[in-house]
């Protein structure tokens, strides 16, 4: 099991080992946006709906890693001050009963909207953006099922038996 864990681990390293470039170009856009407006009154549409292709894509599929690492938002209100015993009930009831089954949910019925928007290439947001709005959907159900395996993950490696002598994993 362990080394099922891994590999989904690796999962979310490898996506996000990809995406993380996103927010130093990103920036590096969003600054050449700003430059040639104001310095040489040049605007782009299209460059403006990178900015946001961009920042979609980072979100949505670094959230995988995200919660790997445990940098999740969370509202620490009995969760910081419970017992070890009582942080692994509430994270296995999150997984269990939240995360996964609202992941579920949201791939279910974003999955129409998706693939009507692939059926007919759906195209920009703006006049002279970018034409591949179904690109954009399409991190929707990529999100989903990224935070799916990766609940998966945290589940096995974190909360499943183990056999006698093996030490569990904790939090980093």
């Amino acid at each position: 099991m362990q080394r099922l864990a891994d590999f989904l681990d690796g999962i979310a390293r490898a996506t996000a080992s990809i995406v993380r470039w996103l927010a130093l170009v990103m920036v590096l856009v969003q600054f050449a946006i700003v430059v040639g407006r104001y310095v040489f009154g040049v605007n782009s549409i299209a460059a403006q709906e990178s900015v946001l292709y961009m920042h979609a894509t980072l979100f949505m599929l670094g959230a995988a890693y995200t919660l790997l690492v445990d940098k999740h938002v969370r509202v620490d209100v009995f969760y910081a001050k419970a017992q070890p015993s009582t942080q692994r009930r509430i994270d296995i009831f999150g997984h269990i009963v939240l995360l996964i089954p609202s992941m579920l949910a949201l791939a279910y019925w974003s999955w129409p909207s998706v693939r009507n928007s692939w059926k007919i290439l759906e195209g920009p947001i703006s006049v002279g953006g970018i034409e591949a709005v179904f690109l954009m959907k399409s991190l929707i159900p990529a999100f989903c099922v990224l935070l799916i395996i990766q609940s998966l993950a945290l589940l096995i490696r974190r909360y499943l038996p183990r056999p006698a002598g093996q030490p569990r994993e904790e939090r980093a």
